[in-house]
């Protein structure tokens, strides 16, 4: 090989953006199966677009199921980067983004629609962005609201959780869950089906959605609705890829961030969460509706401690906005109505 090639050639990749004559590669990593509808419908989608946009000069190679990058380490994989773009949970970095997770306290948001609309108008209005100064974030969203699914514990009360080993989505749904009698365990979402099969944990907190994308509905006969937390998202690009585009490549990019898509996926989780109730329902499974839980005998008192719990910690960690951020979302609930 011509020596003088050479420069050229490593020039080629930078930080996992590979560029030929016509396209610029971007890898995307995430964790959701290749063949789910949240898959298809967003992520699939998303880079549809980017390439229609681009007329081709921007390519997305998608990477579901954590084949590219752990779900717990994918955003630190777009930090490093190891792939040009990640979907990931934020709790899944456990302490990272604690501003960001006041939105997963219960009573924030009935559905995913207004979660994702609470979550993405906190980041444009600034309340977020220093906990994503290392990366470009493209847009946020959110799950519905986490209820309780067991295997054959029927919980009618905080004190059926007694000793159960639940899974837990976050560290902050994981001290709800404490609060309420429960033993959590922590997994990523990929990992929960074998561990119920095994008996390794008795049940875990999932919206409907995820009951019907991971396929828990086989496994969980036991449904108790008391939306407790929702889990939030972020899709997000290394800095440094972007950089590495051209102005138009980068125009593109930016003309297809923020609420347009938060609110895309919004839609497609109330969806998968009204599919993933009504499998359940079909199969003859049993489901407790908790309703109004923030006012409830029962459950009032466990989930209001926890979010006090949660506020005075980050207030403890020397987040003195933490209330006020608390207090934003909130009042967000008015203008982000919910969408089902």
């Amino acid at each position: 090989m011509n020596r003088k090639l050479l420069p050229c050639l490593l020039a080629l990749s930078v930080a996992g953006l590979a560029t030929t004559a016509h396209a610029t590669t971007l890898r995307m990593s995430h964790f959701w199966p290749d063949g789910s509808g949240i898959n298809q419908e967003i992520f699939q989608a998303w880079a549809d677009t980017i390439e229609e946009q681009s007329d081709g000069e921007l390519s997305i190679e998608n990477y579901p199921s954590q084949t590219l990058t752990q779900a717990d380490a994918a955003y630190q994989g777009v930090v490093n980067g190891i792939s040009d773009i990640a979907i990931t949970a934020q709790g899944y970095t456990a302490g990272r983004f604690p501003l960001s997770q006041i939105v997963e306290l219960p009573g924030v948001s009935d559905s995913a629609s207004q979660g994702a609309c609470i979550l993405q108008g906190l980041y444009d209005d600034g309340y977020l962005e220093s906990e994503y100064d290392d990366t470009k974030v493209l847009f946020m969203f959110t799950t519905g609201p986490g209820y309780l699914h067991t295997t054959d514990t029927d919980i009618q009360s905080p004190d059926d959780l007694s000793g159960l080993r639940i899974r837990r989505p976050t560290a902050v749904a994981g001290q709800m869950l404490e609060n309420l009698g429960a033993q959590p365990v922590g997994m990523p979402a990929p990992d929960i089906y074998t561990s119920m099969q095994r008996g390794v944990v008795d049940g875990l907190s999932f919206p409907w959605e995820g009951m019907k994308v991971f396929r828990l509905n086989e496994l969980a006969s036991y449904h108790t609705q008391v939306p407790f937390y929702s889990l939030i998202f972020v899709a997000t690009m290394s800095q440094r890829s972007f950089d590495g585009l051209s102005e138009e490549q980068q125009a593109v990019i930016e003309d297809n961030m923020g609420m347009a898509w938060s609110e895309i996926a919004g839609g497609v989780f109330d969806g998968l969460d009204e599919a993933g109730k009504a499998e359940a329902e079909e199969a003859g499974h049993t489901i407790r509706v908790i309703d109004n839980p923030l006012e409830h005998d029962d459950w009032a008192e466990p989930l209001k401690a926890g979010i006090e719990t949660y506020l005075d910690e980050l207030e403890e960690r020397g987040l003195d906005n933490a209330r006020e951020v608390y207090q934003a979302a909130m009042d967000a609930r008015d203008s982000c109505p919910v969408q089902r």
